[in-house]
């Protein structure tokens, strides 16, 4: 057996790089907006409203449910969390 090395969990659990970038950036914005509606010290009901989402909607993010929230949305939410997100594209070494 052959001893495979990956720079992240979603290079080896995605099909292709791209899916795997995508899931890069869910995961890092979700543990982003996760991590500014922890500061706030809110029940997952206040939070919602404050998000503008339901609270089932909340506990889903809450609960790390990554499937569940496309980059759309999460950049939606990053940006209602009061986040500022950048963008970094990177030309492949010659």
């Amino acid at each position: 057996m052959t001893e495979q090395i990956f720079d992240s969990v979603w290079d080896a659990l995605e099909n292709s790089p791209a899916e795997a970038a995508n899931m890069k950036a869910r995961s890092g914005l979700l543990i982003a907006i996760r991590d500014v509606v922890d500061s706030w010290q809110l029940t997952q009901a206040e939070a919602a409203k404050r998000l503008g989402v339901t609270q089932p909607r909340m506990n889903d993010l809450l609960r790390g449910r990554i499937d569940k929230f496309s980059l759309d949305a999460l950049m939606m939410l990053a940006t209602g969390a009061g986040l500022t997100v950048e963008w970094r594209v990177v030309k492949p070494a010659a």
